[in-house]
């Protein structure tokens, strides 16, 4: 009874013979044309559970080989199937003397776009790329200027306020590399591009080729929008008085109220009562940007420079200056309104605070522009 088990056995692991090879081989090949120098092994799970006599039959090395390579081109053919047929570029034509801004994304990485005027033209081109061995059927091919607003709370929702499009192709086939070039001519860019806490506004050039049996293959490629204002007519100084009755009256001004993006905030505090003992006063510039309209506004305060001024108690009819220079912060123009959808204001607040830590505040908004 032995003998008959351990035959048995000696007979699963026989290896095949060689008309066995080579039927599988030719099965696999009809499908799976391989590359003679391929060299990955794998197991054969998948036989095994198909072909339980085959189970613990000890294929050749070669063999192996040739299987695992089937599953690999597999795996690329089902890759290419559901991948884009084409690949899409979009390029100005002054991309390499074009200057940049420097532009922060969501995730605090800092990222360079082509920079753009108001009223400029928009030049360049789109490549079309098709995977070799492949066509690019469409309805049609067009590129699309567009200007966007997005409100954080309403987030994948875009507002168009500017929309320009240029059909580049008719209905047909894309069988090599194609290129296609573009001009939209002075272009009314009407408001800077901006990137808030709960807002961005945002130019982008959109190229879609349009399908019928499939989806849409759409590429964008973003770029970025200042405007230049001219120096205004009237720039009145700020004076203002305040304080507390009979514990504190203090007088500030300021030489104006609208200062260019790079411009200096001179100023002077005088002290006409002091009879709190203050610890210091420093000097804050905020920014203020307000969302939606409504019940649905939401308003963000921010803080984004600090400036100490003195540090001491003052006494009566001491007169501190006052000298703050702009360009270092990350400022950017006042926006009033912008398409019914944001506002974006800046302030400078006046902060005292005295030994018991209390802190006394005046605020007064001020206007900021950019110039050439």
């Amino acid at each position: 009874m032995r003998g008959v088990v351990n035959s048995g056995a000696a007979e699963r692991t026989r290896a095949p013979s060689q008309q066995q090879q080579q039927r599988l081989t030719r099965s696999i090949h009809t499908f799976f044309p391989l590359s003679p120098r391929t060299t990955v092994v794998s197991s054969l799970s998948a036989a095994e559970e198909e072909r339980p006599d085959l189970a613990s039959t000890s294929l050749p090395p070669a063999f192996e080989i040739r299987l695992c390579a089937a599953g690999v081109v597999l795996f690329n053919f089902l890759i290419g199937a559901f991948g884009p047929p084409c690949t899409v570029s979009i390029d100005f034509a002054d991309a390499e003397t074009r200057k940049q801004a420097s532009v922060k994304k969501e995730n605090g990485q800092t990222v360079l776009v082509p920079l753009f005027l108001g009223q400029e033209s928009v030049v360049g081109e789109v490549r079309i790329d098709p995977v070799p061995g492949k066509k690019v059927e469409h309805t049609g091919v067009k590129i699309e200027l567009l200007g966007q607003i997005e409100l954080y709370f309403d987030r994948g929702s875009f507002y168009d306020f500017t929309s320009l499009v240029r059909e580049l192709d008719v209905p047909g086939e894309i069988l090599e590399r194609k290129t296609y070039p573009f001009e939209f001519s002075t272009v009314e860019m009407q408001y800077e591009s901006y990137n808030g806490v709960n807002v961005r506004l945002r130019y982008v050039l959109k190229v879609t080729i349009s399908r019928s049996y499939a989806t849409n293959i759409v590429e964008y490629k973003d770029f970025w929008v200042r405007n230049f204002s001219p120096l205004p007519e009237i720039n009145n100084s700020i004076k203002m008085e305040v304080g507390i009755e009979d514990c504190l009256h203090i007088e500030f001004e300021y030489s104006k109220s609208k200062y260019h993006l790079k411009d200096v905030i001179i100023g002077k505090i005088y002290f006409l009562l002091v009879r709190i003992k203050i610890k210091h006063m420093e000097l804050e510039i905020r920014r203020r940007e307000s969302t939606g309209s409504g019940p649905n506004t939401y308003n963000e305060s921010e803080t984004l420079a600090k400036y100490e001024i003195m540090d001491g108690a003052p006494v009566r009819g001491e007169s501190i200056p006052i000298r703050l220079f702009l360009s270092p912060y990350d400022l950017t123009p006042t926006y009033r309104n912008i398409n019914n959808k944001f506002s974006v204001k800046y302030y400078l607040n006046l902060v005292l605070v005295d030994e018991e830590d209390r802190r006394y505040f005046k605020q007064q908004e001020i206007t900021m522009y950019r110039v050439e």
